[in-house]
């Protein structure tokens, strides 16, 4: 809370926006669903507000949002596995946007598995090294260098059977 006392909550405000648009764009193509999407987006900023007071280490704030939405959207998925929630009707959701660049790679993409997918975006997408990959997943760097290898090598195969 020192960092509040000391005016420094215009400092996460303007973190937010900044970075929210982009890691709104990131959690869309790590969920499955908009819904799900704006779930692990909201809770990714409620965990960041919640935890900024007790940051030590401010250099690297961009990763330090990414990771906590990577692990909110692997967390949500692996949640949303183990307990389907039965509705009767749906609720009407806005379209969302268009992804950027090829829609059908991003369909591809959308069917990987949940750690290849974000090693995968994290890769190619964020440009982030192996090591940031596996801090931000919380995995080894040779593993994070073997799902990124395994989700190119999935996403190739798929290009070639649809070519």
């Amino acid at each position: 809370m020192e960092r509040y006392a000391r005016g420094e909550d215009r400092v996460f405000e303007q973190l937010y926006r900044l970075l929210a648009p982009r890691l709104y764009r990131f959690c869309m193509r790590l969920a499955p669903s908009v819904a799900e999407a704006d779930d692990c987006f909201q809770e990714t900023f409620l965990s960041a507000l919640r935890a900024y007071p007790r940051l030590r280490d401010a250099s690297n704030l961009r990763g330090w949002l990414f990771t906590i939405a990577t692990r909110k959207t692997l967390d949500h998925w692996r949640g949303e596995r183990r307990r389907p929630i039965p509705v009767e009707r749906l609720p009407e959701r806005a379209a969302p946007e268009p992804p950027d660049g090829d829609p059908e790679l991003w369909t591809a993409v959308g069917t990987l598995p949940p750690m290849q997918r974000a090693a995968v975006i994290h890769r190619y997408v964020l440009d982030l090294s192996y090591a940031e990959i596996a801090d931000a997943l919380g995995i080894s760097e040779d593993a994070a260098r073997a799902n990124a290898y395994e989700g190119r090598r999935k996403l190739r195969s798929m290009q070639e059977v649809t070519a």
